[in-house]
């Protein structure tokens, strides 16, 4: 067979491997020719932060080892995978978005880390992320601001910010995002991309700096539904590290994921449209999103499904309500960075006083309005309370409906321009994005390509299950992929 890089997938590569037409170190190569040639220079676009000195000495070992086995070391063996730098990577610098972090060289690999590793995959390097993962867009005080690939003037959404680019212009094979209000969905719709985010616990968070620790979990990004399942089942599982992943425990899952990519997933499935979801039809900006969406939807009902408009008429309500990153997130980074007495700041508030962070970030000036801790805020029980209410409401129209999933825009705008950015159009806490939804009620979501606008913007769409359903998002996610294929490259970064 004949290898070629551009879209290629973990299977497409594992079979190169195995039929004796490309090895790991030249895949890994590849990639960083690319990374030369459309990261640190041409459209330039800064998803990077940090590359693995060792990727090249790994992949050789790896192919050491093929040589004299002929066999695969694991699923993940020689894919090339970027790493948000807010997983923590042993031998690589990890800033978790911060300058003030600048020399922190992790001794341990996160969880997850040390989980891929052991599947056979290859850190290719660390990609860029806003400081402590507090915004939807793509600034830093490392590296400034990451492009999106397809429109070098607009966003790629945050904080996975440097994964979705990275991902999207084919500079590594799959990434891993991280998502607390809906880090890696958000970039992945702007990025037309597919992004995973699992119940909260399924995936150990140790080694990961938190924002809302009960609500954040790691995840796979990929430009395909097989490829997210594949690198998800490399990162799931219980940790005695992280007491959260007694979720992973009570989900019982067995198996892969990949045993649920059933092309035929939609097939009489009951799908509801939340309504209160969609922006205005009068906003220019929602009003292409929409278009998109519908058109998608549209084709979930030519692929079998019956689809059902539900209602929440107090959504955003709920949302708001159910927010707790002024309450929680300050508390939990510094008891984060007080734990890693190696690192130059032991706090949140020392990086804050001393200014050492990117000045677009107003959710660092919310945070630091915020309580030392949680219970110091007279509503925070209130807050918690409502999040129960807030996923029983979400649940019960899927009960109501005998819905398999729910969908909408994951957000209701296109990807922001740097010129809105700059002007304060977007601060954090007001930005329309749906991604809140899955996030403050805890359901497990799925961010696929829903298309683009006439101008070649991504769109995605988001698909909402139950609890700890995780097989039914790769179900209907596949089927609907099968059914669309509208993943396509950027122009930007063209094969080389």
């Amino acid at each position: 067979m004949s290898f070629t890089l551009n879209e290629t997938t973990i299977r497409d590569i594992q079979a190169a491997y195995l039929d004796g037409t490309l090895t790991c170190v030249q895949l890994v190569q590849a990639y960083l020719d690319r990374i030369s040639a459309y990261d640190q220079s041409g459209p330039a676009l800064n998803a990077f932060v940090k590359l693995n000195p060792a990727a090249i000495e790994e992949a050789a070992a790896l192919d050491r080892m093929f040589a004299q086995t002929k066999t695969l070391v694991g699923p993940l063996h020689g894919i090339p995978v970027a790493v948000k730098d807010q997983a923590e990577t042993k031998g690589i610098e990890t800033r978790f978005g911060s300058v003030a972090l600048s020399g922190y060289v992790p001794e341990k690999d996160a969880t997850i880390v040390s989980k891929m590793k052991a599947a056979g995959a290859i850190i290719l390097g660390k990609t860029a992320m806003p400081d402590f993962a507090t915004s939807w867009f793509g600034y830093s005080s490392v590296n400034g601001e990451t492009k999106n690939p397809y429109d070098l003037d607009r966003d790629p959404g945050g904080s996975s910010a440097g994964t979705g680019a990275a991902i999207a212009a084919n500079l590594a094979t799959v990434g891993i995002g991280e998502d607390t209000g809906g880090s890696i969905r958000l970039p992945s719709s702007f990025n037309s991309l597919v992004g995973v985010r699992v119940t909260p616990g399924l995936i150990s968070r140790a080694g990961l700096s938190p924002l809302v620790v009960f609500q954040d979990t790691a995840g796979p990004m990929g430009r395909t539904v097989t490829d997210t399942a594949i690198l998800l089942d490399a990162l799931v599982g219980y940790d005695s590290q992280d007491p959260y992943t007694t979720a992973f425990v009570i989900a019982d899952h067995k198996g892969s994921y990949t045993q649920n990519l059933d092309p035929d997933g939609l097939k009489g499935a009951r799908i509801g449209v939340l309504k209160e979801a969609f922006g205005s039809d009068e906003d220019p900006d929602c009003a292409q999103v929409n278009a998109v969406v519908r058109a998608a939807i549209a084709q979930i009902k030519s692929a079998g499904a019956e689809i059902i408009e539900v209602s929440l008429p107090n959504l955003l309500d709920f949302v708001v309500e159910t927010s707790l990153y002024i309450t929680h997130s300050r508390h939990d980074i510094n008891k984060f960075l007080s734990s890693r007495p190696s690192l130059p700041y032991a706090s949140i508030d020392a990086i804050y006083k001393d200014g050492r962070y990117h000045k677009n970030l107003d959710l660092i000036d919310d945070i630091m309005t915020g309580p030392a801790h949680p219970d110091e805020d007279p509503s925070y029980y209130r807050k918690l309370a409502a999040r129960e209410a807030f996923q029983r409401a979400v649940v019960k129209i899927m009960a109501d409906n005998r819905l398999l999933s729910m969908c909408f825009p994951p957000s209701q705008v296109l990807p922001p321009t740097r010129e809105e950015l700059r002007n304060g159009r977007w601060p954090v806490l007001g930005f329309p994005t749906n991604t809140l939804i899955a996030a403050q009620t805890w359901l497990p979501s799925i961010c696929l390509p829903a298309g683009f606008t006439k101008g070649g913007l991504p769109v995605g769409i988001e698909m909402v299950v139950l609890p700890y359903h995780e097989p039914d998002l790769f179900k209907v996610g596949y089927a609907f992929e099968q059914a669309t294929r509208y993943r396509l490259p950027p122009q930007s970064t063209p094969p080389l």
